[in-house]
C-alpha cells in the first residue's frame, strides 16, 4: 500500500477503511482485534493507530478512541486496490442490445443500473459529436427560399441547419444535394477534413458549391468536444445520506445544474487506459472536496469516447465501485463498437 508503512500498519489501515465503510462508525482497537487476523495485542494496535494518525492517514472526529480515514488514508487504500485489480470484472447486469443508433437510451440505462447497484450517483459522458459518422442526410425545402439539412449520425444523433436564400431554391438543386451528400459524405466523421473537402469539391459548379456551403453548419456547427452527460441516481441521493453529508450533497446537486462543469471534471480525471479514482481535493472543484470519483473509460480500438463513473462520499465501497464501472465500461465498449463497425 505504501513503502513507508510496515506490513502491519498497511493491514491495520486497510481494516480501518473497510470497517468504517461498512459501519459508518469510528473504528477502535477493540473492534480491530475482535475481528481477528492481526495477531497482535490491543495495545500494539492502539500504538499503530496513533502512528497512522501522526502520518495523516487517520483522524478521530471527537474524544473517542475510534479513528476514521482521512482523504490521504483513502488514497493509499485505493492505490492498493488499483495495483491488484481483479482479472476480469463481473458481467454488467444490463444487456445493451437496443436498436442501432440508440446510444442515448443505452447511456441513460447504464447510469440508472449503476446507481441502483451502488447507491451512488452515476455519471456517463457520451461520445463527442465529432466522433460520430454521417449515416444519412435529408435536404428539405421548407419554403421556396428556405432549405433545411438534416444529418443523422452513426450514434443516432441528429443535427440540422436551416438556410435562407435571397431567391427561391430550385427543387432539383435540393434533390441533387441530398443525393450528392449521401453518396459522398456518408461514413465520414463530422468535422473531418475529408468531409470538408467533399463539401468544397472544386469540380462542382458555383451554384452547387454555394448551396452546399449554406448547409455546411449542419456538419460542423457543434464543437468537436461537445458531449452530453447522463446522470442516474440524483433523485434518491439525499434519501439515505447521513446528516453530516447533507451539506456536501446539496453542493453537488448545485453542480449537477452545471453539466459543463461536471464534464470538465470528468475530462480532467479521465485516464484513457485504465480505471481512475480521484479523492477529495484531487477533483479540484470546491463543491466536490468531500467526495470521491471512480471511473473507467469506454470506447473503441484504444480510442476512448467517454467515461463511466460513480460519484459519492469519501466513505464509499471503493472495491465495488471499481468493479462496477469496469463492468459497465466493458459492456458500453462492446455496444459502441458494434455501432462504429458499421461505418
Amino acid at each position: 500500500m505504501n513503502a513507508e508503512l510496515s506490513a502491519r500498519q498497511t493491514a491495520i489501515l486497510r481494516r480501518v477503511v473497510e470497517e468504517y465503510v461498512a459501519s459508518g462508525q469510528p473504528v477502535g482497537s477493540k473492534t480491530l482485534v475482535a475481528r481477528g487476523g492481526l495477531g497482535v495485542s490491543p495495545s500494539t494496535v492502539r500504538s499503530e493507530l496513533a502512528e497512522l494518525e501522526l502520518r495523516g492517514l487517520l483522524t478521530h472526529p471527537h474524544t473517542s478512541a475510534g479513528r476514521v480515514p482521512t482523504a490521504r488514508g483513502y488514497r493509499l487504500f485505493v492505490d492498493a486496490l488499483l495495483e491488484h485489480p481483479e482479472p476480469r470484472p463481473p458481467e454488467f447486469p444490463l444487456e445493451l442490445a437496443a436498436g442501432r443508433g440508440e446510444v442515448e437510451a443505452a447511456l441513460q440505462a447504464t447510469t440508472e443500473m449503476l446507481s441502483q447497484l451502488t447507491s451512488l450517483l452515476a455519471l456517463v459522458s457520451g461520445p463527442p459529436l465529432a466522433s460520430a459518422t454521417v449515416r444519412h442526410v435529408e435536404v428539405l425545402l421548407l419554403q421556396p427560399q428556405v432549405a433545411m439539412a438534416l444529418v443523422i449520425t452513426s450514434t443516432g444523433g441528429v443535427t440540422k441547419r436551416v438556410a435562407v436564400f435571397d431567391a427561391p431554391v430550385d427543387a432539383g438543386l435540393a434533390n441533387w444535394a441530398a443525393q450528392y451528400l449521401n453518396e459522398q459524405v456518408a461514413g465520414l466523421e463530422l468535422g473531418s477534413h475529408r468531409l470538408s473537402r467533399r463539401l468544397d469539391n472544386p469540380d462542382l459548379g458555383e451554384r452547387e458549391r454555394v448551396f452546399l456551403g449554406a448547409l455546411r453548419p449542419a456538419f460542423s456547427d457543434r464543437g468537436e468536444n461537445e458531449q452530453r452527460l447522463y446522470v442516474g441516481g440524483a433523485a434518491a441521493l439525499l434519501v439515505d445520506a447521513p446528516r453530516q453529508e447533507l451539506a456536501t450533497y446539496r453542493d453537488l446537486l448545485e453542480v449537477l445544474e452545471q453539466r459543463a462543469a461536471l464534464l470538465q471534471v470528468l475530462r480532467e480525471a479521465l485516464d484513457p487506459r485504465r480505471v481512475f479514482v480521484r479523492v477529495g481535493q484531487e477533483l479540484d472543484h470546491p463543491a466536490l472536496s468531500e467526495l470521491a470519483l471512480v471511473g473507467a473509460p469506454y470506447g473503441v480500438a484504444n480510442r476512448p469516447l467517454g467515461a463511466v463513473s460513480l460519484l459519492g462520499p469519501l466513505r464509499m465501497d471503493y472495491g465495488n465501485a471499481i468493479q462496477s464501472v469496469r463492468a459497465a465500461a466493458l459492456e458500453l465498449s462492446r455496444f459502441v463498437s458494434e455501432l462504429y463497425d458499421e461505418r
